[in-house]
């Protein structure tokens, strides 16, 4: 695979997890993920706070190890598989990190830390498949 085809889906990756991140966590979970925050105090940026530049770079770090993932070792180039396999390496990943996070931390409660697996599945599915879609084109 190309420098430029692993740019592009990178960039595919980086825009579906960075938008669906907003719409998912911003917007629909807000409420929620801070009803459910542990008893630690003061994590949480403000949105004058937010470190963009960190959370940008973090998105695209996501969206390339799918990338690293499917084109060096699993030749993923659809839609549908990238589909599948992002959301079994989102939710192995975060479901990891969640239960390592809680075990260690006040972060978030359990149920907080339950439901993020089930958040970061559809984020990482859905950008899994975008990134397949764009390795799959000629």
């Amino acid at each position: 695979m190309d420098a430029k085809k692993r740019m592009m889906a990178t960039l595919a990756g980086f825009i579906v997890y960075f938008m669906l991140g907003f719409l998912l966590y911003g917007i629909l979970l807000s409420d929620f993920m801070g009803a459910n925050t542990g008893s630690a105090t003061g994590v949480m940026r403000t949105d004058d706070e937010m470190q963009w530049w960190a959370l940008i770079v973090g998105n695209v770090m996501q969206a390339y190890l799918l990338v690293y993932i499917f084109g060096n070792w699993a030749n993923i180039t659809t839609f549908g598989g990238g589909l599948k396999a992002g959301a079994i390496v989102g939710f192995i990943m975060s479901l990891g990190f969640g239960l390592n996070m809680y075990g260690t931390t006040n972060i978030s409660n359990l149920t907080a830390t339950l439901v993020d697996p089930i958040v970061m599945t559809v984020m990482m599915g859905a950008t899994g498949g975008a990134i397949g879609w764009v390795l799959g084109r000629k």
